[in-house]
């Protein structure tokens, strides 16, 4: 059997023992945590204002989880140019071959901005940060890492992504699997051999999505395992060509990157103003088709403004999407697993994924779909994997796509600390507590983006880290023009966040729904929403608001 990681420091080797980011005891102002879009935007932009920046990144180079995704199939599932710095240094003289970049040239893309932006001369790669704390005589956090290193900086600025750690189900078993197992973000960099294998994929969010259609071209067979059916959506991939990019880019794109900061989601689409009920069936049916041929998120995220908050107006849409997907399946038992006629959740509040054939590839009859919602996988076997019923499901290949402790996990667990000495991880037991989903009380001079309680699972990834880090970047200026050198939400203030966020989620259907937006999917995970739901322009009022109103709910000195 090939060994699975299960770490991501499991495998790393020690860190490069010279240059000043390699330093025993680095000195910096500002340490960044994590290298990938929100860690270089921080760096870019703060450079900008004179600061000297460090980036520490677990990884053995730039790019965030375009580092670690090489599963089959791993496809961005936001259309290109939104998925993408604004940076007009960058994206001038930069093109896309499709609207929806896999792998390699997302990791082209990262290599690209280091070439404009010189981020990696400032990077110490391998580093995995195991505790940080403030220390209040010297006013400097210190943080530690895992082979001894220390970093002392006036700033700290956690830029971990939402996804920054993996979810491992306790199945017993799994190290006596003859074949090769593999969790999807510890995929092999050289690939895994799957023509002519038996692929067994358990999971069914985006990542198991992309693993069964895409392992299905050349396996001999694949076993998708479902506990809940994903509500997928047509990508509708297309090939773009270099000159329409480079004259959409004559003034277009300016004004799209702006356009976007006012949508809901930060796309380059919103929801229209109108309710679902208000058009006739005859009208909403055309409605829908529209969206669907459209492609990518639009039939969620550019449908009727009512389809996330009234129950009725959610059904009409998901029975046009059974509709247009049992039409694709042949076989009546994978149709009714894959796509039933009552919908296993409210459409939307499970992020739905974009799938190119992959009802197609499902169908075919070489693959099974195996139902686990009543009959879950019980242990790991030599052979395969056996479920509750005492059957045997015999392959050659293992991908867990079983997700990540998403939005709070990866801060939850790198040692930090606050001014009193308490892990956050103790502090966020019975629930998470921040102030903008960007600050925390006892963390002072400590700032983090694309995490809890800001716009993260509900919007687009580039597009929530320059916001945030455009916030945090005039909060840094503002301390430094004003004198301030000590910074700290206070516990009032993140009550009052607290009850915001759950205030505008209790409006919307994302409560009904068991999902990891909820928590829902790590096993004694506090249930609650983890992400702000109240969209991109109140986000941004919100959050000015109290850098206008001089540190609203802070505590400066």
């Amino acid at each position: 059997m090939v060994h699975f990681r299960t770490d991501i420091a499991a495998v790393n080797e020690s860190a490069v023992p010279n240059g000043e980011n390699y330093a025993k005891e680095l000195e910096t102002d500002v340490l960044i945590v994590g290298a990938g879009f929100g860690g270089i935007y921080l760096m870019h932009k703060l450079r900008q204002l004179g600061l000297n920046c460090k980036i520490m990144e677990a990884g053995t180079n730039i790019g965030g989880i375009w580092h670690w995704n090489c599963y089959p199939g791993a496809r961005v599932d936001s259309q290109i140019p939104v998925y993408e710095y604004s940076l007009p240094e960058v994206w001038k003289d930069w093109t896309w071959s499709c609207r929806y970049p896999g792998t390699d040239e997302l990791r082209a893309y990262f290599e690209h901005v280091d070439k404009k932006l010189d981020i990696k001369k400032d990077c110490a790669f391998n580093t995995r940060v195991v505790g940080a704390h403030f220390d209040k005589p010297s006013g400097r956090w210190i943080t530690k890492t895992e082979d001894g290193r220390t970093a002392k900086s006036k700033y700290l600025l956690l830029a971990l992504g939402f996804a920054a750690k993996r979810h491992f189900p306790d199945w017993p078993g799994m190290e006596s699997f003859e074949g090769e197992l593999h969790h999807s973000s510890f995929w092999p960099n050289e690939g895994v051999d799957t023509k002519g294998k038996r692929v067994a994929v358990i999971g069914t969010g985006s990542t198991g999505v992309q693993i069964a259609q895409e392992t299905s071209k050349d396996a001999a067979s694949v076993l998708q395992f479902v506990r809940t059916p994903n509500l997928c959506l047509p990508m509708q991939q297309q090939a773009i060509t270099v000159e329409e990019q480079e004259r959409r880019k004559q003034g277009e794109y300016q004004k799209f990157f702006e356009y976007r900061l006012n949508t809901f989601a930060g796309f380059g689409y919103d929801y229209v103003e109108k309710n679902t009920l208000e058009d006739s069936p005859e009208e909403r049916e055309k409605f829908y088709e529209k969206r669907f041929e459209a492609g990518g998120f639009e039939f969620w995220l550019a449908n009727y403004k009512d389809l996330l908050f009234d129950n009725k107006a959610n059904r009409e849409a998901y029975n046009f999407w059974a509709k247009k997907t049992r039409a694709r399946i042949t076989d009546p038992a994978k149709r009714e697993i894959l796509a039933p006629l009552e919908p296993p959740h409210a459409f939307g509040t499970k992020r739905p994924s974009l799938e190119q054939n992959y009802y197609e590839m499902l169908d075919k009859p070489e693959n099974k779909v195996i139902d686990v919602s009543n009959n879950p996988i019980e242990k790991i076997v030599p052979k395969g994997i056996v479920t509750s019923d005492g059957k045997l499901h015999e392959c050659d290949v293992i991908a867990l796509a079983t997700g990540f402790d998403s939005v709070t996990g990866g801060m939850k667990n790198m040692g930090l600390k606050d001014v009193d000495g308490v892990e956050l991880s103790e502090k966020w037991k019975a629930g998470t507590f921040s102030y903008l989903g960007m600050t925390l009380n006892g963390y002072p001079n400590c700032f983090f983006l694309y995490g809890a309680q800001g716009p993260t699972a509900f919007s687009n990834g580039p597009t929530c880290v320059e916001v945030q880090g455009d916030w945090i970047v005039d909060a840094i200026k503002k301390m430094r023009d004003e004198g301030i050198t000590y910074c700290e939400a206070t516990h009032e203030a993140e009550k009052q966040w607290r009850e915001k966020v759950t205030e505008l989620s209790d409006k919307t259907l994302f409560g009904q729904t068991k999902s990891w937006y909820m928590g829902d999917n790590i096993p004694g995970k506090f249930r609650e929403q983890l992400s702000f739901p109240g969209g991109f322009p109140l986000y941004k009022q919100l959050t000015r608001n109290a850098l206008d109103r001089g540190f609203e709910g802070f505590v400066t000195a």
